[in-house]
């Protein structure tokens, strides 16, 4: 358009020079090959300009071929570093994301009569984890969840987020109860949390932890919480209600035995969904530093599935924001399905 255009118009007006804006653009989108063979195409239209007006071999002509070529030269080389650097940053991402699925496995569907969905959102940019956690392990008759909250950021929380995952993957199959459970998860923050504490921060690393233990059959649940805040229980009413829970002090706080940890009960019935969270959520600020309403929010989804529950808080809580978290949240939505037995009438109620 550029090369019609300066034919059309008096021989006094010359827009050959404006042939450099087609390699400049060509380069946003393209890689080095396509923009070099555009900035040839650009090379060759000056030349045709200049042989079009008769003034081919003058010196100013010359001179804005040789600077055209040059440009388109520099501008294909600068293709090349972005499109290096771009593998170079693709394969780093690809690791990243390989070592993040391996500390954080993503939960099954399914586990037993339960029905499981998980959501992590990063408040780090390009990062799909940070310092929040969770983890589900079968033992025999039921289910056990943890879900945690590492103090700060960054790979110190990353790495101190693997050391409890790690020792609740191990430790869930050695002890028999949840108070025991949490007082392995102590000594194992405690033994290896000063290998992940920044300088200046020394004895200022904690973790909470909630614990849960859901049976198969029946419908009393457990929890023991290391300083994590209870689920939510919403039934199919949309009534929201949260388990009475006593709280111990975070992990790596104190070194607390099994009798420091208290048991907590609560009825899970079956089409209940019980909702797991970290802080990440609840004190997440709008514009105005309201805190999100997490509770009345999750009331409104209440006979959703697990996966549109998550779906559905995931785009109100980033409306809230702004689009931008403070701070990692991560969720946990479990609900508990009817057992069919044979021989059993579909509205019997499990021993």
């Amino acid at each position: 358009m550029i090369t019609v255009v300066d034919i059309v118009v008096p021989q006094d007006i010359h827009l050959g020079p404006l042939l450099v804006i087609a390699p400049a653009i060509t380069a946003s989108f393209a890689g080095p090959v396509l923009t070099g063979a555009i900035g040839v195409l650009a090379v060759a239209a000056q030349a045709y300009i200049g042989l079009h007006l008769g003034v081919l071999s003058s010196r100013n002509l010359m001179v804005q071929i040789a600077a055209l070529a040059g440009l388109s030269a520099l501008i294909v080389s600068f293709c090349v570093v972005r499109e290096r650097r771009s593998r170079e940053l693709a394969q780093v991402r690809s690791v990243a994301e390989a070592a993040q699925h391996v500390l954080l496995w993503p939960l099954p569907d399914r586990i037993g009569p339960l029905r499981i969905a998980c959501l992590y959102l990063a408040a780090e940019d390009e990062a799909q984890i940070g310092g929040d956690l969770y983890a589900t392990t079968r033992v025999e008759g039921g289910t056990r969840v943890m879900i945690g909250d590492v103090r700060g950021k960054g790979l110190a929380a990353v790495g101190e987020a693997a050391v409890l995952l790690g020792a609740f993957r191990e430790a869930t199959y050695q002890h028999t109860s949840l108070p025991a459970l949490a007082a392995a998860l102590e000594r194992s923050v405690s033994r290896y949390q000063a290998d992940f504490e920044p300088e200046g921060e020394a004895g200022e690393r904690f973790a909470t932890a909630l614990l849960l233990e859901i049976p198969d059959v029946g419908r009393i649940s457990r929890m023991t919480s290391c300083g994590h805040p209870a689920p939510l229980l919403l039934n199919s009413e949309h009534a929201v209600t949260v388990p009475s829970l006593h709280p111990a002090p975070p992990l790596g706080v104190g070194g607390m035995g099994p009798t420091g940890y208290a048991l907590d009960v609560f009825s899970f019935e079956e089409g209940d969904t019980l909702l797991l969270y970290t802080d990440g959520v609840i004190e997440a600020r709008d514009r105005e530093g309201d805190f999100y309403p997490f509770a009345e929010r999750a009331a409104r989804w209440a006979e959703s599935s697990p996966e549109a529950l998550l779906h559905h808080l995931r785009g109100d809580l980033l409306a809230h924001v702004g689009g931008h978290l403070g701070d990692d949240a991560a969720f946990i939505a479990i609900r508990r399905d009817p057992i069919h037995q044979p021989g059993r009438n579909h509205g019997d109620r499990p021993p």
